[in-house]
């Protein structure tokens, strides 16, 4: 089993993301558009990988909100798909940093990496 949160304020970013974690193995998925909303997903059902962006809406942050989740369940594996990886502070725990338009193939590769088997 792997459940994966996508941490994403573009619905249909979040949609494509989903759907290519599900080719490469995830058997659920949830979306967060805020930091908020991702603390509130992941206390809900503890992530076994999180693919986040950097910037949210209303000025949030896919890096804070990562790390809380991450101080509050360990060491989750965390995918970055983002349209400003310069911008990826602190993200140097992260699996790996992806460009928008996101890479399908680069993304399946570094989640193979990380999910559970």
């Amino acid at each position: 089993m792997c459940h994966v949160l996508v941490i994403e304020d573009e619905p249909l970013i979040a949609m494509l993301v989903a759907d290519v974690a599900e080719i490469g193995g995830a058997t659920s998925t949830v979306f967060a558009e805020s930091e908020e909303t991702a603390m509130i997903a992941a206390r809900q059902m503890v992530p076994n990988v999180i693919v986040s962006d950097v910037d949210l809406k209303e000025g949030g942050r896919g890096p804070i909100a990562v790390a809380k989740i991450r101080d509050e369940f360990g060491p989750v594996p965390v995918i970055f798909v983002t349209g400003t990886p310069e911008d990826c502070e602190p993200c140097d725990y992260a699996h790996a940093i992806l460009a928008k338009p996101m890479n399908e193939a680069a993304f399946l590769h570094a989640f193979a990496q990380v999910a559970p088997h």
